[in-house]
């Protein structure tokens, strides 16, 4: 792998696995060829990863042209977000854009400078759309956000430039029909709501309900077979428990640390599975 400058996320994104870097790290295989990740999100382990040959997906239309837009038009995504104001009228404004036909004429620069600059002074940045694919975030009332990051945006679009990414934005199970023995596919899909109402999915205005759940762990297995390397993130459900009983499981727990006892450290919340050792 070539090595880069330290990297991180231009976007701070719902599930995003800053926080469980170190975790997953610990367990990555030392080695291995082609890197896939079917559900990229805001890209805490690609950049902490930095493969010189990977493959990400995202099937969030935002989300991926933010990920196009930095690499191939970095100068004119920067000069766009300078134009913003941290404004509460102007946020409502532009955030609401996209309920009427305006929003379909704005170009693919316009559009990323919009969700990132909605990302930095929104609520929390929380990504939400609602079942119309509306984006419904209220605004953050921060004092000084930082929407024209430049140093992180120009590393990225340096790293996505430079180095052999393909940027995809399909079904999770296309994204990966190219994995041969050997490389290394990482799954960090809409996880398996803890209860009825707990679930999250409304980054994305498509649902991943419990037969989407079987369908990747169908492809889980596939690529088993194929002799890749696979690790999973998931909620530590019953019935994500069950769909992976046959690979190895680790347990994550609310305070960040991992045990491979079930009954340690805490309540666990979630999993990493692998089909390696």
């Amino acid at each position: 792998m070539k090595k880069a400058k330290t990297l991180q996320p231009f976007l701070k994104w719902a599930g995003g696995k800053s926080q469980l870097l170190k975790e997953i790290s610990n367990f990555m295989p030392g080695e291995f060829n082609n890197y896939f990740e079917p559900f990229v999100g805001g890209g805490a382990v690609l950049f902490e990863l930095h493969p010189y040959q990977a493959v990400i997906n995202d099937t969030n239309p935002d989300l991926y042209n933010c990920y196009i837009v930095v690499r191939d038009y970095i100068e004119e995504l920067i000069a766009d977000l300078g134009r913003h104001q941290n404004d509460e009228s102007y946020y409502y404004k532009l955030r609401d854009i996209d309920l009427s036909e305006e929003y379909g004429l704005l170009s693919p620069v316009q559009r990323a400078s919009r969700t990132i600059f909605l990302n930095k002074t929104c609520y929390n940045g929380l990504y939400r759309v609602n079942k119309k694919g509306h984006f419904n975030v209220p605004f953050g009332k921060y004092k000084k956000p930082n929407i024209v990051n430049e140093h992180v945006l120009r590393l990225v679009s340096s790293y996505l430039s430079e180095n052999k990414i393909k940027i995809l934005d399909t079904d999770f199970a296309e994204a990966v029909e190219e994995a041969a023995s050997g490389d290394f596919i990482y799954f960090d899909p809409p996880y398996d709501p803890l209860s009825d109402t707990s679930s999250f999915t409304a980054y994305s205005s498509s649902g991943f309900g419990k037969d989407e759940q079987k369908r990747l762990r169908d492809v889980f297995v596939d690529l088993d077979k194929k002799g890749c390397k696979v690790m999973l993130s998931n909620s530590a459900t019953d019935f994500i428990l069950d769909l992976y009983k046959n690979y190895r499981v680790l347990f994550v727990s609310a305070n960040r640390s991992i045990n491979s006892v079930g009954t340690g450290r805490g309540k666990i919340n979630e999993v990493l599975v692998m089909n390696y050792t």
